[in-house]
């Protein structure tokens, strides 16, 4: 364990320790006796803003090809022995990190490291063209069902696609589009996995009931001859101004089962007390159903069925306030909008009240310790404070910062990000069912004269 940097931090008894393996991998331990469960989480530093154009969804790709076998395991081996000795397991990719994770019985440990670390080293040896197409196949299967032929599916990528800029890294969505997942070669695919699964680009968690020199001497024994990279480039910037400066709008219309207004709103980067302002904002505004706009516009006007703001947290870019409305009945999207600035204008005019304050502390303080108190939800946060900002040990002081942040803050960062021109705003209208059907009918019928005529032409 050559040039080993350790560090400790303790809240409320949880306590960190950090080292790093000679190939540049981080290693994250904290302690946890209360349950003998182990959770092992591994968050790789590669996300969709890494993808280039033209080969967007690689990373989304990759969640699904590191579970189709490495050197010593084949197929779905992965999953069969982790549920086989009563752990639990998934992955999954975000614009800013790919993660993949384990929850195993204590004595179980061992397994799921030198499972991590098999696939880190050796995934190359089972990524073929049949195991790209396959899971190729299941990536686009899984856009079909998410997002093309599902309600309100594509809202995510247009509303992207509105509030960020041609070119910039945050603009596409993880899942990638058909074009580009067709077009990916076997060569893209092992290129992106030579760039981004290096230990050097990773950094691995475990959080439970373990033992530290145990589980390090293991981590060193499965991780530690694993070779380095050193030729990931740098990503794009995702840096933009902090407001907009106009409002962009799209209108959609198609087979939904009601109207809707969805907007996105930008706001300070993740990692900033700004962003903790606005995390208390949205909580307050929208965060469910004692929420300003829930009882405006389902409780008291009765013009909607849904209403509520969230905050997508993004730490290389401006983060975005996504809010999203469904309208009851027959109510146009003019009113139920014309309600929201209302509402806006008011708190960022008159600010939150010592209530809404009390309430919002209590909301997202529960949320922080609901995530702290798990082996799993720790190993990941670890992770992300390690990977987004450096220092795995600010997880346990989050939710202290955020009590931190005063009814004037909050105030502050409404005012001037939650205003009409800092703002994409997607409108969906429904589209007659008739008329519908009719274009349907008429698509088919299209569709089986071209059928004919090709069977005429072989």
């Amino acid at each position: 364990m050559g040039h080993t940097a350790t560090a400790e931090a303790g809240s409320e008894g949880l306590t960190v320790k950090e080292h790093r393996l000679d190939n540049g991998l981080r290693v994250v331990l904290s302690e946890d006796h209360l349950t003998p469960v182990a959770a092992v989480c591994l968050w790789y530093d590669v996300g969709s803003r890494h993808e280039v154009e033209g080969r967007t969804g690689l990373a989304h790709l990759f969640e699904h090809l590191m579970f189709q076998g490495s050197k010593q395991v084949s197929g779905n081996g992965h999953f069969e022995l982790v549920q086989g000795a009563g752990g639990s397991l998934n992955g999954t990719t975000s614009w800013e990190r790919t993660n993949y994770f384990e929850t195993m019985p204590a004595h179980q440990l061992e397994l799921a490291l030198w499972l991590e670390a098999d696939r880190m080293g050796s995934l190359l040896f089972a990524l073929d063209q049949k195991n790209l197409d396959n899971q190729r196949d299941v990536v686009k299967n899984e856009r079909r069902q998410r997002y093309d032929n599902v309600p309100y599916g594509t809202a995510f990528e247009r509303i992207f696609r509105l509030a960020y800029p041609e070119g910039h890294p945050y603009r596409h969505t993880p899942i990638g589009s058909m074009e580009d997942l067709e077009a990916a070669s076997l060569e893209d695919a092992r290129d992106f996995f030579r760039t981004y699964y290096a230990p050097n680009n990773a950094v691995l968690s475990v959080v439970g009931d373990i033992d530290p020199e145990q589980t390090l001497a293991w981590v060193e024994k499965y991780f530690g001859s694993i070779p380095s990279y050193d030729g990931k480039p740098q990503p794009r910037d995702g840096g933009l101004p902090d407001v907009i400066g106009e409002q962009h709008r799209e209108v959609v219309e198609e087979k939904v089962p009601a109207r809707a207004l969805m907007a996105a709103y930008r706001l300070p980067e993740d990692g900033t007390r700004a962003c903790d302002a606005a995390d208390l904002a949205l909580a307050i505004l929208g965060g469910g159903e004692s929420s300003r706009l829930y009882n405006r516009l389902v409780r008291r006007d009765r013009t909607a069925v849904t209403a509520g703001f969230g905050l997508l947290r993004l730490a290389g870019s401006p983060s975005l306030a996504w809010m999203d409305v469904k309208t009851s009945g027959d109510v146009e999207v003019p009113v139920i909008e014309a309600a929201v600035d209302e509402e806006l204008a008011r708190f960022a005019a008159e600010g939150p009240t010592a209530e809404e304050m009390e309430r919002a502390h209590a909301q997202l303080e529960r949320e922080w310790l609901d995530r702290l108190g798990t082996v799993a939800g720790r190993a990941d946060e670890l992770c992300r404070f390690a990977v987004l900002f450096g220092d795995p040990k600010l997880a346990l002081t989050a939710v202290d910062r955020v009590l931190d942040v005063t009814a004037e803050e909050v105030q502050e960062v409404a005012k001037a990000r939650l205003r009409p021109d800092n703002r994409a705003v997607l409108v969906y209208e429904p589209v007659d069912d008739d008329a519908d059907d009719e274009a349907e009918s008429a698509a088919t019928d299209a569709d089986a004269t071209t059928d004919e005529n090709e069977e005429s032409a072989k």
